[in-house]
């Protein structure tokens, strides 16, 4: 029987679940999907339910059990750092103590027991992998190349918080570390939390502030905050920090700095929170590009893989494209912490001897990170008729040219096909999508369908062979996570208008596909070739209505919710917003003609939830 290694990460945030055999990742997910709750930290049992199905395998036929970092050493660096900070911090001390005393020190014992349940089940050996090895193996065992050097950038692991690896063949040779508290990460969330952004899932609202604002504090950030040397190594002032000494990341050293407190969770966006984020975008960048060249001529290559939160920053990737030197470049697409639950189960199953082929056949391992639950036809028919749920049934054809035709007229649509992705971005599974040229698109979909901030940008998927004609790209973008310029045959002529700043930078009309062109001309790309195929058959379609092969894409959820998982799921996000049209496998549901939408009523029952 092949072997299969399950790997996990749990008890900080985006809880997580893989399963790979023979090396191959066959299921992965995070477990917010499945408990509703978002970037939820328990452990992820229902996670590991769905992977074991998914592999039609149970517990007992798993080899090893991958935990994604050390606890102990993790428990250390807590230890050093509270006392490195006495007497202050005092009372976050006394608060979390208990639980490092406790369970968290022994996090893989608290693994073997939620494994084991009720029931006693027999658990396979378990084993703790380092954070940012976790983070590494996630990154070049899963790419598609033989060789490459490896770059990890977070908030912290145990002690590391930047580090440089080469990957050759199914080995990972670790070269250099940062470690904690120097850590651009951490970096980036003081400016999240400063600007009022929640730290661990605003840093992407921070990043799309950024095209808002001017660079003026940038000097600032480097004279004051940031000492940067040409390799890319750096060091806090820890001074202007709080985050060693209590439960916030900034107080009056940023507020000298920045002329005034932090703004309130809500509070209006104001100019400099605007030129706050395009600082430290500038100076993560900057960074980041030196690491890059760092890890170019410490291991002679050109390809880079790249894992950890900051490479969920997309705008910094297109940076090294440009800047850095390369050739090519990968990125993990669950490159945070859910991730290192794959990049643990990849690093155990490749120490234990499973080889390494697919870089042979010139593709990723991900299968384009669709490692997420699947409903069939089947299932999906027999929740919609026993809800009473009205619908059509035209099968998987008869659905893309249908939709083809509502997305032409202007409506938005809920797409759910396929099988999840795993990972924050939603690349066609679970999806919303809309017409990109419309120029009132944006803040429809951000204020009536998302119920979120009117500045966030909404990514572009295009068909992979006419990506060349509508965004600068130097290479594909297959999970979303590069930015690019729209095309110079696709903007217009007219400049910005004498006097228009901030957010009202959003009206004007900057190219021929306004819904996707954020306010500095860049897009969030995804390039759609067959790894998303239903994806791609809907773009063919809508490429045949209207010659643009070009669809907004964003994630099929509402604000402060997770994607949605399960067809009622869907249902309950569709009835609760402004989509027009459900496509839910091979079968049509349109909003005119639904029953009354009931919110009480529990509209996810009926189906397995995987």
């Amino acid at each position: 029987m092949t072997q299969l290694v399950l790997g996990l990460s749990a008890f900080y945030h985006d809880s997580a679940a893989a399963l790979v055999a023979g090396g191959v990742p066959v299921a992965a997910a995070q477990e917010e999907r499945f408990s509703r709750r978002r970037h939820d930290p328990s452990f992820p049992l229902g996670a590991v339910g769905y992977c074991l199905r998914e592999a039609g395998a149970e517990l007992g036929d798993v080899s090893a059990v991958a935990y994604y970092e050390d606890p102990a050493l993790k428990f250390r660096r807590v230890l050093a750092t509270y006392a490195g900070a006495a007497p202050h911090g005092l009372t976050s001390f006394v608060e979390g103590l208990p639980a490092w005393l406790g369970w968290k020190r022994s996090a893989t014992r608290a693994v073997r027991e939620h494994l084991a349940g009720p029931q006693g089940r027999t658990v396979p050996e378990v084993v703790a992998r380092r954070h940012h090895e976790s983070h590494a193996a996630s990154a070049f065992f899963a790419s598609p190349y033989p060789s490459a050097a490896v770059l990890c950038v977070d908030g912290v692991g145990e002690w590391a918080t930047t580090t440089l690896w080469q990957g050759v063949g199914a080995r990972l040779r670790y070269l250099a570390e940062l470690r904690f508290p120097h850590s651009l990460g951490l970096l980036y969330s003081a400016f999240t939390y400063f600007c009022g952004f929640k730290v661990d899932s605003g840093e992407y609202k921070l990043m799309g502030l950024a095209p808002y604002g001017t660079p003026r504090f940038a000097p600032l950030i480097r004279e004051r905050l940031i000492d940067v040397k040409p390799d890319g190594s750096f060091r806090l002032d820890l001074r202007r920090f709080e985050f060693l000494r209590g439960r916030v990341m900034t107080g009056a050293g940023f507020e000298q700095l920045f002329g005034g407190p932090r703004r309130q969770p809500e509070g209006p966006l104001t100019e400099r929170e605007f030129d706050l984020a395009a600082s430290v975008q500038q100076v993560t960048e900057e960074v980041m590009v030196k690491l890059a060249r760092t890890a170019r001529r410490l291991t002679g290559e050109t390809r880079l893989c790249l894992a950890g939160g900051v490479a969920l920053n997309c705008v910094a990737n297109g940076r090294l494209l440009e800047d850095a030197g390369l050739t090519e470049l990968w990125v993990q697409p669950a490159a945070g912490d859910a991730g290192g639950a794959l990049g643990a189960a990849l690093a155990e199953a490749y120490e234990r001897g499973a080889p390494r082929t697919h870089p042979a056949a010139g593709h990723d391992a991900m299968a384009g990170a669709l490692l997420g639950p699947e409903y069939s036809d089947d299932e999906i028919g027999a929740y919609l008729d026993a809800h009473g749920i009205p619908y059509e049934r035209p099968g998987f054809e008869g659905v893309a040219r249908r939709v083809a035709g509502a997305l032409a007229g202007g409506a938005i649509v809920g797409w759910f096909q396929g099988r999840m992705e795993f990972g924050p971005r939603a690349l066609g599974s679970r999806s919303i999508l809309a017409d990109p040229r419309d120029p009132g698109m944006q803040s429809a979909l951000n204020l009536r369908t998302k119920f979120r901030e009117s500045f966030r940008p909404f990514a572009p998927a295009v068909l992979a062979e006419d990506a060349k004609d509508w965004f600068d790209l130097r290479q594909e973008s297959p999970y979303m996570l590069i930015v690019g310029k729209v095309a110079e045959a696709q903007r217009l002529a007219a400049g910005v208008p004498g006097g228009v700043s901030g957010l009202d930078l959003l009206h004007v009309p900057r190219s021929t596909v306004p819904a996707v062109t954020h306010v500095d001309g860049s897009a969030r790309v995804q390039t759609v070739d067959g790894r998303h195929p239903r994806l791609r058959r809907l773009l063919l379609a809508f490429k045949e209505r209207t010659g643009c092969p070009v669809l907004v894409n964003t994630s099929f959820n509402v604000r402060g919710e997770p994607i949605v998982n399960t067809p009622g799921e869907a249902y309950a996000c569709f009835m609760r917003t402004n989509i027009d049209l459900l496509a839910l496998g091979g079968f049509l549901l349109r909003k005119q003609g639904q029953p009354p939408w009931q919110e009480e009523r529990d509209w996810r029952a009926g189906i397995p939830m995987d």
